[in-house]
Parts: structure tokens; C-alpha cells; sequence
């Protein structure tokens, strides 16, 4: 236990040093692996431990993103804009998020297992409608911009902010507020598992019906699980947001779902490092493909007759999630803890 105490603290404060040693690129990289994290926690929750599956997460995610942008911008480029507090924009963006799936949780309180799938993935096609067409809210094909965070007199944009003699940009501010955010969502998420809920969502994933007769209510818990999920994409779209600093509506598509379903099938179904560790691996491993494609046999930049970089990020998912499914039924956070396992030699008794 002491030598996971180190472990834990070194980790920790490594975290907190990056800022001060590494540049953008792989500043942006740990923003949308832990943008990524957070709605692949919300995923996990409803996937992996309620049994839940959700095709339509990427509709969450831009309810959060373009909801944020609603409420926080002033209006000054032609859109709708409230231009109410940036940290308020926030928080009601992520309720707007959980409102969405509000509404649509009496449906997945009734639905399980493909037909939920089906039905959520009409949520990815009526929102990539509203989003091209509603060009008051959203700005269409060409998004919009996103207004930076500001919370305690301290503004996330580019303006240089000297820490130690480091200069701090947007994404030096935000590391700090994104690992904020990951790490109260990981904690709660973990509370909600280790508790009564997290028993009953997994008697529902296990044997639904049993739980029913057990008394637990089962379309109550499916539709709350689901409403939690949905802040969860929310919260990690404001985040997308306020690093990709504008919203287009091409990001927020089937694929998109079809990534965080990936992040949770890859780390592990279930549970919450799991999720962690799966969105690190999809979010970061095509940005590591795209930086050096020239050093990389047959990946090469789009049109140079080679594979794309992104083209063959997908290919290594799916390579990936076929020796997870065979090899590895509890994804990569089970190979983990089993190493811990096998090499603490405490933990054995």
C-alpha cells in the first residue's frame, strides 16, 4: 500500500509539472485525452455497468460544446449569444446535456441492448440536422467560435500569463482545470460504483430481470444512468470546446460515438481507469500518427498516396478491440491490476 502511495503521488506530480516542460502539441494531446476520458466515464456507466448500449454519445457531446457557446457569447458575431458568465455557461451547458438525455430516458428506461442502440443512433442524425441548419445557434457548416473560460479573475485564453518564468497559454491554463474536472468525475463515478447504485446497475447489466424481482426498479435506474451519462458527454464537449476554441458540426458524428465506444471496449468494460486508459489510447494514438507520419512505413499525410493517419488509427481500434474481445475480456485496466497484482506481493495474501 505504501509503494501504491508513492506510485500515486509521483504520478500526481508529474501531472502537474507537465505544463512547465512540454510544449503545445503535446499540451493538446493531454487536453483531449482528458476531455475524452470524461465522456468515455459517462460511456462506461451506462455501457459497461448498466448494460445500456448508446449510439448517440457524440449528440451529448454537442449539446455540452454548442450550449456552452450559446450561452456564454455575446452576440457580437451575428449568432445567438446570452452572454451570460463563462463558468455559469459552463455548469448550465452541462445541465442542458443532462436535460437532453432527461427527455430521452423514458425511452431508455424501456429499450436494452441493440434496440437502445438503434434508437440512440437517430439522436446522431437529428442532431447533425440541427446543426447544419440551425445557423443561428450553431453557425452551420462553418461552427463557430468558442469564447474562452474565465473563473476566478483568470482568463483560459492565449494571453501569456508568466508562472515562474513559464509562459501560460490557453492550454497551460486548461490542463489544470481539465485534470480538476477528470479527477472529480473520475472520484464521483467510482462512489456511484462502489455504492448501491453501482450494485444495482450491475445486477441490471447481469440479469435484468432478476434484479426486478430482487426490487430494484429497473426502468428508473436505466433512465437515471442514462441522464448521468449524458452530463458526463456534456461536460467533456465544454471542454472539447473551450481547446479546439471553435465548434464545427463534422466532429460531432457517428464516428465520434463510434470512437468512445472503442475508448471503453479497449479499456475495459466497467470500469473507470478503464475508461481512462482507453481514451488515452484512441484520442492520442492518431495525433501521434499524424506528428510522425513522415518517420512511419505506409502512413503518410492525406492524398500522398499512403494511409492517412486517421485511417490508420482506425485500423489499429479495430485491431485492438478484436484482441481485447478474444484475449483480454476485461480490456486493458484488467492487464494492469493483474501486473500489480502478480508483482505486490501483499496484495497476494
Amino acid at each position: 500500500m505504501r509503494a501504491r502511495t508513492y506510485v500515486w503521488a509521483a504520478g500526481a506530480l508529474l501531472l502537474l509539472a507537465l505544463p512547465f516542460y512540454l510544449d503545445r502539441f503535446w499540451l493538446q494531446a493531454g487536453l483531449f485525452a482528458m476531455a475524452a476520458a470524461i465522456g468515455a466515464i459517462g460511456l462506461n456507466l451506462l455501457t459497461g455497468s448498466t448494460g445500456q448500449l448508446s449510439m448517440g454519445h457524440a449528440f451529448f457531446l454537442a449539446v455540452g460544446a454548442y450550449g456552452y457557446c450559446v450561452f456564454a457569447a455575446d452576440g457580437g458575431d451575428g449568432l445567438t449569444g446570452l452572454g451570460l458568465p463563462t463558468w455559469l455557461a459552463a455548469v448550465l451547458a452541462v445541465l442542458v446535456a443532462g436535460l437532453a438525455g432527461g427527455v430521452f430516458s423514458p425511452i431508455a428506461g424501456r429499450l436494452h441492448g441493440a434496440y437502445l442502440g438503434i434508437a440512440t443512433l437517430a439522436l446522431i442524425f437529428i442532431g447533425q440536422h440541427v446543426l447544419f441548419n440551425a445557423k443561428d445557434l450553431t453557425g452551420g457548416f462553418n461552427g463557430r467560435d468558442v469564447p474562452p473560460l474565465s473563473l476566478f479573475g483568470l482568463t483560459f485564453d492565449d494571453s501569456e500569463l508568466l508562472v515562474a518564468n513559464v509562459p501560460f497559454g490557453s492550454a497551460e491554463k486548461l490542463w489544470y482545470a481539465a485534470l480538476v474536472l477528470l479527477l472529480a468525475g473520475a472520484l464521483f463515478a467510482r462512489g456511484v460504483l462502489r455504492g448501491r447504485p453501482g450494485r444495482a446497475m450491475n445486477a441490471i447489466r447481469d440479469h435484468r430481470i432478476a434484479a426486478g424481482v430482487m426490487g430494484v426498479p429497473v426502468a428508473r435506474y436505466r433512465a437515471a444512468v442514462f441522464v448521468l451519462s449524458s452530463m458526463y458527454a456534456g461536460l467533456a464537449g465544454v471542454l472539447l470546446a473551450l481547446v479546439f476554441q471553435r465548434t464545427v458540426p463534422d466532429y460531432f458524428g457517428i464516428t465520434l460515438s463510434l470512437e468512445y465506444l472503442a475508448m471503453i471496449v479497449i479499456g475495459g468494460l466497467g470500469s473507470v481507469s478503464g475508461a481512462v486508459i482507453g481514451a488515452v489510447f484512441v484520442s492520442v494514438l492518431p495525433q501521434l500518427l499524424t506528428r510522425y507520419s513522415d518517420a512511419l512505413p505506409l502512413v503518410s499525410a492525406p492524398g500522398t498516396g499512403g494511409i492517412a493517419p486517421g485511417e490508420a488509427s482506425r485500423y489499429l481500434y479495430g485491431a485492438a478491440i478484436v484482441v481485447v474481445v478474444l484475449f483480454l475480456p476485461g480490456g486493458l485496466a484488467r492487464v494492469a491490476a493483474g501486473r500489480r497484482f502478480r508483482t505486490d506481493p501483499g496484495e497476494e495474501r
